[in-house]
């Protein structure tokens, strides 16, 4: 079994590994997606369901963000000769990164739609 110590230097390198936010231009673009998401969940009053939804498409949305980000990155480490698999693996990881945020747009139409559709028209 681990040592406590060992615990907490495997959480810092996870910890650093968010830096992606930091580092990678679609990372940043999500990330302020989500906070206005959120803020807009503040004013609005949503439910714990609606939250729970509402956290789950971001967290969804930013794992895909970092995969991708890691696919990319050992995709480049192993070769920097252009292959037809290294762009099918990259097309991948960045198709899931696409799907998931197509369905957070869908959980944020389908929460905040109709609170917000009264204030708008």
């Amino acid at each position: 079994m681990p040592s406590f110590e060992k615990r907490m230097r495997a959480f810092a390198h996870a910890f650093r590994g968010l830096r992606v936010f930091s580092t990678q231009w679609h990372a940043r673009v999500h990330a302020i997606a989500a906070v206005i998401a959120i803020a807009l969940g503040f004013v609005l009053g949503l439910s714990a369901a609606e939250w729970c939804s509402i956290v789950l498409a971001i967290t969804v949305v930013c794992a895909c963000e970092a995969v991708n980000t890691a696919v990319e990155l050992i995709v480049d480490r192993i070769s920097l000769e252009v292959h037809p698999l290294s762009g099918k693996a990259k097309d991948v990881a960045a198709g899931a990164v696409l799907l998931s945020a197509i369905g957070a747009a869908i959980v944020g139409a389908i929460i905040f739609g109709p609170k917000l559709w009264p204030l708008i028209f």
